[in-house]
């Protein structure tokens, strides 16, 4: 029989998690790696879309998140007064981009990808670290250790991963986040992720007794979004400037009161459906500055680790899942698999398209958090006159993101490996 190829994958994120159902679906051993007790998510919501949707059809799971998609009607750009700047349609962007946006939570989301792997591949409690990363004649090396806190999905268990335990692998997939300890040993003098200026907040609630249309809302140096979820929930966010490390005095729920207490419905009504103790902190971070490759040896950057982007255009989990198909795409499984011609071709196609993106979410953060009177008034103004020309206009600023198309054909089942071409 031809010896199956091994991966190992080290971050159960989104992307990595993508990574190990497209690997497994291209007949690698696969082995996903999370430094985490569990798989319980670390986040809220997420925002697939079209873009990312067409990614999962590669490995046939896009029709169980189109199924989730609650935004039919329209919504848009508001001021803290109510006032609407733009308005969008759901199916305008359908129209254009191929597929709705769809919101879901990042536990749906994490359920959905483990179900298509085979029990055992997923090890909780492991740390991962990378002492050599091969080349064309040799493997990739790791260490592992076991946090004692873990477990593996199923009843099955990943091999190797005794406490201080080196094991070897054709491919080794970095899904490790931003502070990916990976990049740090691929690129050492890459300067890392830096502070955007802005802090984040992010919580899942019932859904307010009033209706209301999906929309984000843009303050001075403030920002605040209300987006529905298929289960009558509702995801909201929201974004201030503040310097890097600040905390509130007493609570974040006390902060957004003093932040958005005062704006239009229905962000009162969430706020006051919301536990303290369930929203979730985070300053923003990214990496303004490019990475020389995606890859080293037999070791793949994927996500955050390779190109962590402000949430301005919602692409950051997005990203990394077309990283994933398209790695896997790449890496294959036959044989004469040589990580220095397919590994190259993984960073050819995907660093370009990540680094712009990662610029331009960079300018749609500044522009959103602009805190003079002078400047906000100008932004609010040209926004307004851009949408007396239509969603299509506004919709242009997502061209050649969410139009994207994976280099494979999607597969009709992700229970059927051989039809993935």
């Amino acid at each position: 029989m031809e010896q199956q190829h091994r991966a190992v994958v080290v971050g159960a994120g989104i992307g990595g998690l993508t990574a190990a159902v497209a690997l497994h679906l291209r007949g690698w051993q696969v082995t996903l790696l999370e430094r985490a007790a569990d798989l319980a998510p670390v986040g809220a919501g997420i925002a697939l879309a079209p873009n990312a949707q067409r990614a999962l059809d590669v490995i046939g799971l896009g029709d169980r998140v189109r199924e989730l998609s609650a935004w039919q009607g329209d919504g848009g750009m508001r001021t803290p007064d109510g006032r609407w700047l733009a308005r969008t349609d759901a199916k305008a962007a359908a129209a254009r981009f191929g597929g709705p946006l769809v919101l879901l939570h990042r536990a749906t989301l994490v359920d959905i990808l483990t179900s298509a792997l085979p029990e055992g591949v997923v090890r909780t409690g492991v740390t991962a670290t990378v002492t050599d990363p091969g080349d064309d004649r040799r493997p990739a090396r790791l260490t592992v250790s076991e946090t004692g806190t873990g477990t593996g999905t199923g009843t099955g268990t990943a091999t190797g991963t005794a406490p201080g335990t080196d094991i070897e692998a054709e491919l080794v997939v970095a899904a490790d986040g931003i502070r990916s300890a990976i990049r740090g040993t691929l690129f050492p003098d890459h300067p890392g992720p830096r502070y955007s200026g802005s802090t984040s907040w992010r919580v899942v609630v019932p859904a307010p007794g009033r209706p209301f249309a999906p929309h984000e809302t843009w303050g001075a140096g403030r920002l605040w979004g209300s987006q529905p979820l298929k289960d009558g929930r509702v995801y909201a966010y929201a974004m201030a400037v503040a310097p890097a490390g600040a905390h509130a005095p007493d609570d974040e729920k006390s902060e957004l009161l003093r932040l958005f207490g005062d704006w239009h419905h229905p962000v009162p009504e969430i706020l006051a459906g919301v536990d303290p103790d369930r929203i979730l902190r985070h300053d923003v971070h990214h990496l303004p500055d490019p990475l020389p490759a995606f890859h080293r040896g037999r070791v793949a950057l994927l996500g955050d680790s390779a190109h962590a982007m402000m949430p301005s255009l919602g692409q950051g989990g997005n990203q990394a899942v077309e990283d994933a198909v398209v790695l896997a795409h790449h890496a294959r499984s036959a044989p004469d698999f040589t990580p220095d011609r397919a590994l190259a071709a993984y960073t050819a196609d995907r660093l370009p398209r990540t680094t712009a993106i990662v610029r331009r979410a960079a300018r749609t953060g500044a522009l959103t958090m602009l805190s003079a009177r002078p400047a906000v008034a100008l932004r609010s103004a040209a926004v307004s006159a851009v949408s007396r020309f239509g969603p299509g206009l506004a919709l242009r600023g997502f061209d050649g993101i969410c139009d994207w198309r994976p280099p494979v054909d999607p597969a009709p089942s992700a229970h059927d490996p051989s039809r993935v071409s």
